[in-house]
């Protein structure tokens, strides 16, 4: 397969379709007992990206089965030091679910998660389709309803480093996870994508009262938007569109930090407001 990255593998791949289909059931298994499972990469070394694309969409579709609705998607690794440290050279991608949505200023329930992080981010409400190939960041900005301050609520239901060997999880365990995604919560201002600049957008983010990230949205591939159009291109070859009504997280701009019970976390915006919820 050459390169790590996201473009050769959704061409290569290496697990028949039963075994994407186990790997799927694992993983709600996981999800709804709370306990992580091995890598797939460290029992299966051939799998691919386009694998790991596989699983997660056999995965949703599991959900989808069970009366779970699509509400939007998320962008993921889009930093250029988690890219780096992750081996690829593009972002990665999962589907927001209706029950993964939580209330700004809410409790939300920490036995939903394994190992829950949190981290700061824009939302793209879309008014109009955006669809790929070629679409680009000024069709974002047509389509795009308004911009809102996002929390991501991200989870692990694989172990990051194998038990058995000691390896760590590759990008491919995180792609087929959904892209570790599991909440979503947004608050704050929400604002015409051409009466802000959303590079300049930053965020102060406190648990319990202490400030532990702070980060400008420019971190994410300079400016969100052009993470939304990558998102419309790259689901293209799967037969998908970026419709209107839904969310897409744009990727995040601070380092995820941990979150136990009892945490209340703050994600300041400042002019555009703030986003408050505590871990029950």
């Amino acid at each position: 397969m050459g390169r790590n990255n996201v473009s050769d593998g959704e061409i290569t791949a290496g697990l028949d379709e039963a075994d994407v289909a186990a790997f799927a059931t694992e993983l709600d298994q996981a999800e709804r007992t709370r306990q992580q499972i091995r890598q797939f990469t460290a029992r299966r070394p051939e799998m691919s990206i386009a694998d790991g694309y596989r699983i997660s969409k056999k995965w949703v579709d599991l959900k989808l089965a069970s009366g779970r609705k699509v509400v939007g998607h998320k962008i993921g690794l889009t930093s250029r030091a988690m890219q780096q440290s992750a081996g690829i050279t593009e972002p990665d991608y999962g589907t927001l679910l209706d029950d993964m949505v939580f209330e700004q200023g809410g409790d939300v329930p920490i036995g939903r998660f394994i190992t829950p992080k949190v981290e700061v981010e824009l939302a793209f409400v879309l008014g109009k389709r955006i669809e790929g190939p070629g679409a680009t960041m000024f069709d974002v900005l047509r389509a795009t309803e308004y911009v809102i301050p996002a929390v991501e609520i991200i989870d692990s239901r694989t172990f990051p480093v194998d038990p058995k060997t000691g390896t760590r999880r590759k990008v491919q365990d995180t792609i087929s996870d959904n892209a570790a995604n599991a909440g979503i919560i947004v608050g704050g201002l929400p604002m015409r994508p051409d009466k802000i600049d959303m590079r300049w957008v930053s965020a102060l983010l406190s648990r319990n009262g202490v400030i532990e990230e702070t980060g400008v949205a420019a971190g994410v591939l300079n400016n969100p938007a052009i993470g939304v159009a990558w998102l419309a291109n790259r689901l293209s070859p799967w037969g998908q569109t970026l419709e209107p009504s839904e969310i897409v997280l744009g990727g995040s701009f601070t380092r995820p930090v941990e979150a136990y019970a009892g945490d209340v976390f703050n994600a300041d915006f400042g002019p555009l407001g703030a986003i408050g919820f505590r871990f029950v």
